[in-house]
């Protein structure tokens, strides 16, 4: 356990788990996953004073102020994002190689009863992919891989970076789980369904059981000026399961406050060891 969390700032708060399925579960467009919403300890680690690290927990904030003026401007997202994010995991990482894909569309919390298209807070505990969908690094679509061919030596790794563009408190803040408390039995792979008819098109991740040993971590005070990146995948299964994620309901969060905009995308680097 990291220092200072026995006695840290915690909340309550539901976390939606993958409860049940006929044949292999799918989500999004077409969904025949039954899930289940738990009542799970939220640890706010904005003030521990041995902060959450991607070694041990699976998860870090750390500080990072983007060249894109609006997310909402898909054209400069795509030139700039992916670029930004990619030396960002190299440098906190060391990794030799990266690629961040500059996708990156914001995400409005339901206070915003308007908003640009972008989309919702995600509620259902989920790894972005498997192996399957994580082979290598992906330069064709948002959700499809070209496998890396890897020396002998080398590891691949993927990370989300999750950054909030408001202000803090956040009304739906986002929660990872410590990777040290997720079994490789508590994920379930699914396929997260996209588009209808002729362009619908499917992507493996994986949905997540509930296990009561599940420890949550968020950033209460996060701000624009920060990125929490968490690890998806490795290509050595040896190690822990990608960190899971979810969006939750904060009820301490003032009901005045402004609702939460954020942006997550992926980065895949290559280690050489």
């Amino acid at each position: 356990m990291a220092d200072g969390d026995a006695n840290g700032r915690t909340v309550e708060a539901e976390i939606t788990y993958f409860k049940s399925s006929f044949g292999k579960p799918s989500f999004g467009a077409i969904n025949n996953a039954e899930t289940e919403k738990r009542i799970m300890m939220i640890h706010d680690a904005s003030s521990w004073r041995r902060p959450p690290t991607l070694e041990r927990e699976g998860i870090a904030l750390v500080p990072f102020k983007s060249a894109v003026k609006d997310f909402n401007d898909r054209d400069e997202v795509q030139r700039l994002y992916g670029g930004e994010l990619a030396e960002l995991i190299k440098s906190v990482t060391g990794a030799s190689y990266g690629f961040g894909f500059g996708i990156a569309f914001p995400r409005y919390s339901q206070r915003y009863s308007e908003a640009p298209p972008g989309g919702r807070p995600a509620p259902l505990a989920h790894v972005d992919v498997t192996p399957l969908t994580a082979p290598g690094i992906g330069r064709n679509r948002a959700y499809t891989c070209e496998p890396e061919t890897l020396k002998p030596g080398q590891r691949l790794v993927g990370y989300n970076v999750w950054r909030v563009l408001s202000e803090p408190p956040h009304d739906i803040p986002l929660a990872v789980c410590d990777q040290q408390t997720v079994d490789w039995d508590d994920l379930v792979a699914a396929d997260g369904v996209y588009g209808k008819g002729e362009s619908e098109w499917r992507s493996e991740a994986y949905l997540v059981r509930h296990n009561p040993k599940h420890r949550w971590i968020y950033f209460s005070q996060m701000t624009p000026g920060e990125a929490m990146i968490f690890r998806s995948y490795e290509s050595n299964e040896a190690g822990y399961p990608g960190a899971p994620h979810a969006a939750f309901m904060d009820q301490s969060c003032p009901e005045n406050a402004p609702g939460r905009i954020s942006v997550e995308a992926r980065v895949y680097v290559i280690f050489d060891e």
